[in-house]
């Protein structure tokens, strides 16, 4: 369900589906990829209503850590390679749970900024605690790779809007 990210770079409109984005990411983290595709499917539009976004004035803070996350920001907006995209733990919000505080982004583009935060449903707490677990066994890994691919495809198959809250 998920629609392809378009943004603009010099004048021409640039396209990014899910795939092209895993072929720069590799196979580690596809629920990050799946998190950073929906915030951006969800931004984008309210950023920039009429027309695709220069992607080099997208800027995007996160709480989220992860690689795939970071590697789509970098693939459609250059964010990381020039400075607009930034980890930030102090807009982790703990009163939502360990499962949903990181889960919170926040993308500007020419001024305007929207703040999103996660739905509940998305995002398991046996993901969140086998992935923050020290020292897994090949077993927990393992399982830890299905449940990756399994938030993804949860993710990738619902509506940007049914994912992500515009909050605040």
């Amino acid at each position: 369900m998920s629609a392809v990210l378009e943004v603009v770079d010099n004048g021409t409109v640039i396209g990014f589906g899910v795939d092209d984005i895993m072929k720069y990411h590799g196979p580690g983290f596809p629920g990050g990829v799946a998190h950073a595709v929906k915030v951006l499917e969800r931004a984008l539009p309210v950023l920039s209503p009429d027309a695709p976004a220069e992607r080099r004035e997208i800027s995007a803070v996160t709480a989220h850590r992860g690689p795939g996350v970071r590697d789509t920001f970098e693939a459609v907006t250059r964010g990381v390679t020039e400075g607009r995209f930034t980890v930030d733990p102090a807009l982790e919000r703990p009163e939502r749970g360990a499962t949903l505080e990181r889960y919170v982004f926040e993308l500007t583009y020419r001024g305007k900024t929207v703040r999103l935060e996660i739905r509940e449903g998305f995002v398991t707490d046996e993901f969140i605690s086998l992935g923050r677990k020290a020292d897994r066994t090949r077993a927990e890994d393992e399982r830890l790779t299905v449940l990756k691919q399994e938030m993804a495809d949860r993710l990738l198959s619902a509506p940007a809007d049914e994912v992500y809250d515009i909050v605040g």
